[in-house]
């Protein structure tokens, strides 16, 4: 059996090293399928969670504790790579490993000062932010709103160092163990749930959380420090390579907060609408949401350091190539499953969720959202390489304005369409959204791929 499954991996090994895009393929299978277990993991921790605690006041105050740490650790992970691992390819290719390895150790020496900065500022805040999100919590709902809150913080130092951790071990290739490690937090907080609950109450959330972004953490050092890697923040002094790290990562941070305001914004918008507006964009985009997370980091995650190595290596055919292979081939399949997945939106949202207070009229509308919503399933994942690409160029200010014109045409649009269509206008808007967006950075990134070429 072993001697089989070595002959099938050594057949596997021998297909992908042919070319760059037999191995983008294959690192972007690694990573989907276990990101989708990742994702299973966290889908049966919320059903114990739902078991535990239904709408508890309690989960109330978690969720509203656990709301601004779990949002910044999203804008730390979405922006670091795109900054870090272009210009860490391209002083390993002008300078050597060992300037590589010290630009690595200076962006995370920088990152420890700025998360355990960020880390302060929210802790002194704390009362004021609390407030303003728990405005309608009474006093004793707010007290443990603010104790759950600082029980968790420490979870963005240990996630933002974890997220560097794993960017090193991206820019090696090392995929499948980093892609593989966040299944820890959901299964010791189930089991925190499942043997804690009792005595702790809610704290035993909050303790499986952080003690699986602790596991999390511990783990990946020991296999970087088993690749001979350090774990040491270094700071060696300010340097060119590390301002452009910088430079690359404001721009990334802004893009990224303008991309979470644009989901605030449709879930407000839909506030607007008759009752139940929100909890149907919301039932809408369970689906959508689960497609695109395994989908966008398993190619978002695979492409960048082989774009980044041809963009360092100034291998201008190959870049194009690779993007026309993989733009061409994500389009020819998931336009077809997009169809039919929406024409059969209503027997996929009557299977998940039409039960007990969910009704048939609920199932029409929610149906009709999601179909809406798959529409941008396509362009969404074709987006994912040109948005790669653009960062492996160093053009993340690209990016950043045209998150600003997301936002901006995702606002007049959602007014225009939900006055048509209601709720689902506010999902067919962010397709028209994509078409925009992917219509507007792959013109721009034709700009600069042309003046790199003359250069």
């Amino acid at each position: 059996m072993i001697q089989t499954l070595t002959v099938y991996l050594d057949r596997w090994n021998a297909w992908t090293s042919v070319s760059v895009n037999r191995r983008i393929f294959a690192a972007s299978l690694t990573v989907g399928a276990l990101t989708f277990l990742v994702h299973v993991g966290t889908a049966a921790k919320e059903l114990v969670v739902a078991y535990q605690f239904g709408t508890a006041d309690v989960l109330d105050a978690f969720l509203i504790a656990f709301l601004l740490p779990s949002f910044v650790i999203s804008v730390v992970a979405a922006s670091l790579p795109p900054a870090f691992i272009p210009i860490y390819f391209e002083v390993q290719h002008r300078e050597g490993q060992e300037a590589a390895e010290r630009l690595y150790v200076g962006v995370m020496g920088w990152s420890l000062v700025v998360l355990v900065g960020i880390s302060s500022i929210m802790a002194l805040l704390a009362p004021v932010l609390l407030a303003v999100l728990g405005s309608g919590f009474g006093e004793e709902k707010l007290a443990l709103t603010r104790s759950l809150y600082f029980t968790m913080l420490p979870i963005l130092i240990l996630k933002g160092l974890t997220t560097v951790w794993t960017t090193r071990l991206n820019a090696t290739d090392q995929f499948a163990f980093a892609s593989a490690v966040p299944i820890l937090t959901p299964i010791l907080t189930v089991a925190a749930l499942l043997y804690g609950v009792g005595r702790w109450g809610i704290y035993a959330l909050a303790a499986g959380t952080v003690s699986g972004a602790l596991l999390e953490a511990v783990i990946i050092a020991w296999y970087l420090h088993s690749l001979g890697v350090t774990l040491i923040p270094r700071w060696s002094g300010w340097s060119a390579v590390l301002g452009q790290v910088m430079k690359q990562y404001g721009p990334g941070v802004g893009g990224a907060l303008f991309m979470a305001s644009t989901m605030l914004v449709d879930q407000a918008m839909a506030a607007m609408l008759g009752p139940g507006s929100v909890s149907a964009l919301s039932y809408g985009g369970k689906v959508v949401s689960f497609a695109l997370a395994i989908g966008a980091s398993a190619l978002g995650t695979a492409v960048l350091p082989h774009f980044s190595r041809m963009v360092a290596a100034a291998d201008w055919e190959g870049v194009r190539h690779t993007l026309r292979t993989y733009v061409t081939l994500i389009l020819k399949v998931t336009i077809p499953l997009t169809l039919i997945a929406a024409y059969m939106s209503e027997p996929i949202v009557g299977l998940l969720f039409q039960r007990g207070a969910f009704t048939a009229m609920d199932t029409q509308l929610v149906a009709q959202v999601q179909a809406f919503l798959l529409l941008q399933v396509p362009l969404y994942l074709a987006g994912i390489i040109v948005v790669r690409l653009i960062s492996a160029l160093k053009a993340n200010h690209i990016l950043m304005w045209g998150c600003v014109l997301n936002f901006i045409v995702n606002v007049v649009l959602n007014y225009m369409f939900m006055q048509w269509l209601g709720v689902a206008g506010i999902a067919l808007a962010t397709f028209a959204v994509y078409v925009i967006s992917v219509a507007f950075l792959s013109y721009m990134l034709m700009g600069v791929l042309k003046d790199r070429q003359r250069n």
